[in-house]
């Protein structure tokens, strides 16, 4: 068991979420997931989450553990393509996360996804929250638009593009 860990997570709160992620930041990551989704036939959620509760802390869950539930939870991998991508920011880790189902992530090389995490997670570090998502959200669309083009859509929103707080 980490203490720091647990010291960080307890006292990190609702106020850091309304720090780095107000209302009209959810409003632009929505904007950007529903116009990056008009050019590919994937589907992009975007998750946050302040920090663990008790018991994953007491059982030392990682980060990407617990952004693998969150992918379950969501219902993300329940596409008809199997192209749905979960990113996952859990706020008192400072860390981001990236599950893509097996229709993309067979294409596309864990490394790319670690590239736009860790790109995402150098904007966090200055303070930059809403732009570091939404490139993300492009880059991810970038990957998404290059394996499913949007031809091959059936123009339906099979995941919703609101952000989600946990």
């Amino acid at each position: 068991m980490n203490i720091k860990r647990w010291f960080i997570h307890l006292a990190t709160g609702q106020l850091a979420l309304r720090f780095c992620f107000p209302q009209t930041t959810l409003n632009a990551i929505e904007q950007a997931i529903r116009q990056s989704e008009m050019q590919h036939g994937g589907e992009i959620c975007f998750a946050v989450e302040v920090a663990l509760n008790t018991l994953p802390l007491l059982k030392n869950q990682t980060a990407r553990e617990r952004a693998i539930e969150v992918f379950s939870q969501l219902r993300v991998w329940d596409t008809e393509r199997n192209n749905g991508v979960l990113i996952y920011v859990l706020l008192a880790d400072r860390d981001v996360e990236i599950v893509a189902d097996r229709g993309i992530s067979t294409k596309v090389a864990e490394a790319e996804w670690e590239a736009i995490c860790r790109a995402m997670e150098s904007a966090f570090r200055q303070r930059q929250f809403e732009n570091g998502v939404i490139e993300g959200i492009q880059a991810i669309g970038s990957h998404l638009a290059n394996h499913f083009p949007p031809h091959e859509r059936n123009n339906r929103n099979e995941l919703p593009d609101k952000p989600t707080v946990l």
